[in-house]
């Protein structure tokens, strides 16, 4: 299994075939070469949790992270159009790529959802896969920031996107994104919050190829 397909199960919805699969996710990330050992051991604490926790109080977990704090939605278009009309052309162009090579999407799901998205980048050849992650590193470098704050097992899928990023698409440094997404989805009003998460969009093209906190979850 690739990375990109494991990263995508940790930051699933967790349910009771993702609970009975974590412990082989966790031996899959810990035998993962692609990235450093003890980011890979913060993957696999992250599976063992999903597995020893009570399933219930996980998915509350997750909800609250992902579902009910705009700042950390795994929504990658909210993140850069904010609620305006452009986030409805990019939603089309982005399901037209995935159709183009193959990738279904089930009923109701939306083409930005992240663990949809790194889906697709296990599908498509590294090198495509890689440019197109360069692409919204400013966007998981601060979800991984925020989500580092709160000492959440959840940062370490986003650390490891940031650690396979391309090194072209790296020279960003993670305060120069500070602005991407607000420090809490109540310290702004709604049109100064979607109007700063326009300054810098993510057009999802691809590009030519380009050579811890142990906290409780949340």
């Amino acid at each position: 299994m690739r990375i990109f397909k494991l990263l995508s199960l940790l930051l699933t919805y967790p349910d009771d075939a993702l609970r009975d699969a974590a412990p082989d996710i966790a031996h899959l990330c810990r035998a993962a070469d692609a990235l450093p050992p003890d980011l890979a051991e913060r993957l696999a604490r992250l599976a063992l949790r999903i597995a020893a926790d009570d399933l219930l109080d996980t998915q509350e977990r997750y909800v609250a992270l992902f579902d009910q704090t705009r700042s950390l939605s795994l929504y990658l278009f909210e993140h850069v159009h904010g609620e305006s009309r452009d986030r409805g052309q990019a939603m089309v162009d982005l399901r037209a790529q995935y159709e183009a090579r193959g990738l279904e999407m089930a009923p109701g799901e939306l083409p930005d959802f992240l663990p949809l998205f790194l889906e697709y980048l296990d599908a498509i050849p590294t090198d495509e896969a890689l440019a197109l992650l360069g692409e919204i590193r400013p966007i998981a470098a601060s979800l991984a920031q925020r989500l580092e704050k709160r000492c959440s097992d959840y940062a370490a899928p986003l650390a490891a996107l940031l650690a396979l990023a391309p090194e072209a698409a790296a020279d960003r440094a993670p305060e120069a994104t500070a602005d991407l997404v607000p420090a809490s989805p109540d310290d702004e009003p709604a049109a100064a919050r979607d109007a700063a998460w326009a300054d810098a969009p993510i057009r999802f093209t691809a590009a030519p190829s380009p050579a811890a906190c142990a906290g409780d979850l949340p």
